[in-house]
């Protein structure tokens, strides 16, 4: 059986896997990312439009409309 997640749940499901890749690359990239997606104390993103960002996302995988390939582009 297949277990479900709220989106809260895995949204904090993709921090914690995004935190663990910045622990292991120092990226500065993805760390300013994260602040962006850390919570403050009230329950919400530091960015705002991380939330509507991410329930996008969510939208758009519950239609099928993510592409997960590869794509490798040639010359």
């Amino acid at each position: 059986m297949e277990e479900t997640l709220t989106i809260k749940e895995a949204y904090a499901a993709m921090y914690e896997y995004m935190s663990m890749l910045y622990q292991q690359t120092g990226s500065d990239d993805l760390g300013g990312f994260l602040g962006s997606m850390s919570l403050l104390d009230n329950g919400e993103p530091v960015d705002p439009a991380a939330w509507a960002d991410w329930l996008h996302a969510v939208q758009k995988a519950r239609k099928g409309q993510v592409s997960m390939s590869l794509g490798l582009k040639r010359d």
